[in-house]
C-alpha cells in the first residue's frame, strides 16, 4: 500500500508556549514530501525530526497570519544557501508573493533554484496540484483574513494480479497489464479469462483534510466530506466559544461536531491556545462527541 502519513512539526496557535511550535506539517505521500503551513521555527523542526528540506517539493500556505508562514522566508533562504537546484512550488494567498519578493529584494537574495508561485483562490474550491496518483484541492475557510484549507486525495490505483492463478494459466506477460486495467484475456483457442477473476480489487483510496484557522460553518463541509483523516483547528475549549467566534476560531467540541457531520474516520486536533498547558481536557471534550480523536503531537506521524 502507498505510504500516506502526516508528521506534526508544530501544533500551537499564535504564541509558541510550553515547548509547542506554531503550525506546520509534513505530508508524505509515497516518499513525495509536502509542507503544509510554515510557522516560525519550521526549518529547525524539520532538522529535529530528520526531514531534509531538499526533499520537499511543494509548500502550501493557508493564510497570512504569522504563525502560519513566518518560517517560510528562512526555509526558502536556507534551501538557497545549501545549493538547492530542484524547483520548489509554493501555493498561497496572492499577497504572499509580494511579501517574499520584498524580503528577497532588501536582502539582495537571488535564489539558485526556481521558485514557482501558485496563488490560491479565497472564494472558490479548486484543484491546485494533480498527478496520476494524487490530487490536491484548496477550499475557502472563514477566518478574519482570507484563508484556505487543503484536501489531499489519493487516486484509485490498479488492481493486483492473483499470481498463482496467472502462473497456472501461463498468460503471456504483455497481457498482464491489460488484466490489471480490467480487460479480459482471450486465448488463441477462444477461451475467455475474466479480469475480475484473475485480479484483486485496488485498495480503497484515502484522503486527508486540513482545516486551518476558521470559525465553524457549513460552507466548507462538502470539501472535507468523508475524509479518512481530518485535521481541524481546535483553539479553545467550548467554554470560550464566544471568544472563538470573536477571533474566527473553533472549539474542540465544534471540531468534533464537524468530524461527525462530514463523516470523517479520524480527527486530529491542533492550533492550541497558549492558555492551555495541559491538553488532555481538549482531547476529552472532543472525544465525548467524536471518539476517534487524537491530539496532534509534535514529532509524531499519523497514518491517513
Amino acid at each position: 500500500m502507498t505510504k500516506f502519513e502526516v508528521l506534526i512539526l508544530g501544533n500551537s496557535s499564535a504564541t509558541p508556549m510550553y515547548g509547542r511550535h506554531p503550525t506546520s506539517q509534513v505530508l508524505n505521500f509515497n516518499e513525495q514530501l509536502f509542507l503544509i503551513d510554515c510557522g516560525e521555527g519550521t526549518q529547525m523542526q524539520l532538522f529535529r525530526y530528520g526531514i531534509k528540506g531538499s526533499r520537499i517539493s511543494h509548500i502550501f500556505i493557508s493564510h497570512l497570519h504569522g504563525d502560519h508562514y513566518l518560517g517560510l522566508v528562512g526555509l526558502l533562504s536556507s534551501q538557497h544557501l545549501v545549493g538547492r537546484q530542484r524547483e520548489l512550488h509554493l501555493y498561497g494567498p496572492p499577497a504572499l508573493k509580494e511579501i517574499i519578493d520584498l524580503q528577497f529584494k532588501h536582502s539582495d537574495t537571488r535564489l539558485r533554484y526556481p521558485l514557482v508561485f501558485h496563488p490560491t483562490n479565497q472564494y472558490l474550491p479548486e484543484v491546485i496540484f494533480e498527478t496520476t496518483h494524487l490530487s490536491v484541492r484548496s477550499f475557502p475557510l472563514r477566518h478574519r483574513i482570507a484563508c484556505t484549507g487543503f484536501r489531499f486525495d489519493e487516486k484509485v490505483g490498479s488492481a493486483s494480479l492473483k499470481k498463482e492463478q496467472i502462473e497456472k494459466l501461463n498468460i503471456p506477460v504483455p497481457y498482464l497489464r491489460l488484466l490489471k486495467k480490467g480487460i479480459d484475456y482471450v486465448a488463441d483457442d477462444g477461451t475467455v479469462y475474466r479480469a475480475k477473476d484473475l485480479t484483486n480489487p485496488p485498495p480503497r483510496p484515502r484522503s486527508y483534510g486540513y482545516c486551518s484557522d476558521t470559525v465553524m460553518n457549513e460552507d466548507y463541509f462538502e470539501a472535507i466530506s468523508e475524509v479518512d483523516l481530518l485535521y481541524h483547528e481546535a483553539t479553545f475549549l467550548h467554554d470560550r466559544v464566544e471568544r472563538a467566534k470573536e477571533t474566527f476560531h473553533t472549539t474542540c467540541l465544534e471540531a468534533a461536531q464537524v468530524a461527525q457531520t462530514v463523516g470523517a474516520k479520524k480527527l486530529l486536533l491542533g492550533h492550541f491556545s497558549a492558555r492551555y498547558k495541559d491538553l488532555q481536557p481538549l482531547l476529552d471534550e472532543s472525544r465525548a462527541v467524536f471518539p476517534h480523536t487524537e491530539l496532534s503531537e509534535e514529532g509524531k506521524w499519523f497514518l491517513v
